[in-house]
């Protein structure tokens, strides 16, 4: 007799099982990080600038939860955080195959063309 608590899934696919997101829940994130500057949208590309390395990987799973592909992701520059201490700046660029996706739409209303750490002139 089975337990209630018994899976029919290997081992080796439990972190991949455990790390799906679905997809309204992906679009709910990226639409908090369009209206907090973290994520402009360039061309048919979206690009996410943070300096959190967990935002990152927490953006490539809701751009694959979307069906999305993830370009790149590069450490960019080093700013100052307070006096004495400096962070990594990370950019990652995604692109969502769909040129008529409702998140562009959402950025062109709610988003802008600078993110949160681009230098002020």
């Amino acid at each position: 007799m089975k337990s209630q608590l018994s899976y029919d899934v290997p081992l080796s696919n439990l972190e991949f099982v455990a790390s799906k997101m679905l997809p309204p829940e992906a679009q709910k994130k990226i639409q908090c990080w369009i209206r907090s500057r973290h994520l402009i949208c360039s061309g048919n590309f979206f690009v996410f600038e943070t300096v959190d390395y967990s935002a990152v990987e927490r953006f490539s799973d809701c751009v694959i939860a979307l069906g999305g592909t993830i370009i790149s992701v590069d450490p960019v520059d080093k700013i100052w955080m307070g006096d004495h201490r400096q962070v990594i700046l990370y950019r990652a660029k995604a692109s969502l195959h769909t040129p008529c996706h409702t998140l562009k739409q959402y950025w062109i209303k709610y988003g802008g063309f600078r993110s949160r750490f681009d230098p002020q002139d």
